[in-house]
């Protein structure tokens, strides 16, 4: 499960991305990257960030640790943009919170070099989660002290914005032609047997993982156990093979 902390400081917007997200320190006295449950996103967008990033974590993959940060709306007084006060005010209660990685770079695949085996468990996991926010215009991933580390889940599992066509997203083909780390696809055949074992293992926790706050209320559902299930379901089935969902391309 997530631990779970108030925020007490809130220290700036960090201004990136479509949720604008900010950067607060918490009762623990840790700083946090924090998305919004008011942001345009959503809370479907805060659930993909849980259950993959868990998930990611489960597989061994270097993604930051996660927390629930409640937060009071009055900390938006000492934000001067409107905008960005208005959504602060939206977001009261949990919110979802990243360590803050100090001194981290942005990745650029044209300057940093990622080893092939961590590149390869990186784009089996966004083939397996359906993440389209892993671009090389956009990689989603930071170098800082102890290498790499892989952030920013809220586009994947797409498929829970239409439950009624949710099944199909299962043998959904992973389009890898843009990805950062695209050059890895060959190695792909080399780390599936193993990532897909830790991912089934793994999987009930990520599941379990997500408050059930952002689950309530689903429409179609009886209740956040219902939707976890419906989760757990779509995965286990992506993972059960064949995995012809992985790319295939070189280069």
């Amino acid at each position: 499960m997530l631990s779970e902390v108030t925020a007490v400081r809130y220290a700036t917007p960090l201004r990136e991305g479509g949720s604008m997200p900010g950067l607060i320190e918490a009762d623990d006295r840790r700083l946090y990257v924090l998305k919004w449950v008011g942001a345009a996103q959503g809370r479907k967008a805060l659930v993909a960030e849980v259950l993959a990033g868990e998930l990611g974590r489960g597989l061994g993959l270097p993604v930051p640790e996660l927390a629930l940060v409640d937060l009071d709306p009055v900390l938006a007084r000492s934000e001067p943009e409107v905008q960005i006060q208005d959504q602060m005010r939206a977001s009261g209660g949990a919110n979802l919170g990243m360590a803050f990685v100090s001194g981290a770079l942005n990745f650029d695949p044209l300057c940093f070099d990622v080893d092939v085996d961590t590149a390869a468990r990186v784009l089996w996991f966004d083939a397996l989660i359906g993440n389209v926010d892993r671009s090389w215009r956009n990689p989603n991933l930071l170098v800082a002290a102890g290498g790499l580390r892989v952030i920013d889940h809220g586009a994947s599992l797409i498929f829970h914005h239409s439950w009624a066509r949710a099944e199909a997203w299962r043998r959904k083909p992973y389009d890898a032609s843009d990805h950062a780390l695209r050059r890895a696809a060959g190695h792909l055949s080399k780390v599936d047997a193993e990532l897909a074992v830790l991912a089934e293992a793994a999987l009930p926790a990520a599941v379990a993982a997500v408050p059930d706050v952002w689950l309530v209320d689903e429409p179609g559902f009886d209740g956040p156990d219902a939707v976890r299930a419906a989760y757990t379901a779509q995965l286990t089935a992506r993972l059960a093979g064949p995995r012809d969902w992985l790319p295939e391309v070189a280069g």
